[in-house]
Formats: structure tokens, C-alpha cells, sequence
């Protein structure tokens, strides 16, 4: 399982930021972060500690379906959706498509975060 590189960057650094990769000012390094998250509020909001243990049940349990994963975290199945669809977004999981369920995989339980001020 991989790691992934989480960038921290204020809204306004990460806009200008953007812009100057667009423009040619500005050539990301090797292995710079490919998610970006605006403040450590938003960022704790994500990977708080609940999510995080849900991403290693997940990884560890390899549940075949939302239900039996809400059954093994003893969450509501309501509530995974939510978070499972925000893992998905950020690249954390994939959700593989089985009949008619869905089975929720891991991609990555490590992460490497960079602050900038």
C-alpha cells in the first residue's frame, strides 16, 4: 500500500500557486503533493482519528460490502456513505463495483503531510 503526499497551503497561497504552474513560473518537484487541503481544520476533518481507524478496518478487514463494513465498524451504513465517498474523492479508497453492492478497497493508510505557511 502506498503513502500519500497531502499538501496544507492558505487558499490564497494555493491559488497563486496554481496560477504560476499554469503560466510556467512555478514546476512542482518530484513528489509534491497531489492533494491539497486549504487548513488543518479541513484536513483533521478528513483523516480524523474515527476515519482513520475506518481506513485501517477497511485495509486490515477487507469487508466485502458497505453493509458487512458497517457491521465490522459498527457504524451506520447512512453515515460510511458519506465518508467513503469523501475517501473516494481524496484517492484513499476505491469503491469496486460487485453485482449489485459495492466493495470499499484501500489505496493508502499512510500519508506525508506538508505544511506551507
Amino acid at each position: 500500500m502506498k503513502t500519500i503526499k497531502i499538501g496544507v497551503m492558505p487558499e490564497n497561497k494555493f491559488r497563486q500557486y496554481m496560477l504560476d504552474i499554469a503560466a510556467g513560473r512555478t514546476i512542482p518537484k518530484r513528489g509534491s503533493p497531489k492533494i491539497w487541503f486549504h487548513s488543518m481544520k479541513s484536513l483533521a476533518e478528513v483523516l480524523s482519528d474515527n476515519n482513520r481507524a475506518l481506513l485501517k478496518i477497511i485495509a486490515d478487514e477487507e469487508p466485502e460490502t458497505i453493509k458487512e463494513l458497517a457491521k465490522i465498524s459498527g457504524r451506520q451504513p447512512s453515515n460510511l456513505g458519506r465518508t467513503l465517498k469523501t475517501f473516494e474523492h481524496y484517492g484513499f479508497i476505491k469503491m469496486e463495483k460487485k453485482a449489485r453492492t459495492k466493495k470499499p478497497i484501500a489505496k493508502a493508510i499512510d500519508f506525508d503531510i506538508m505544511l506551507t505557511a
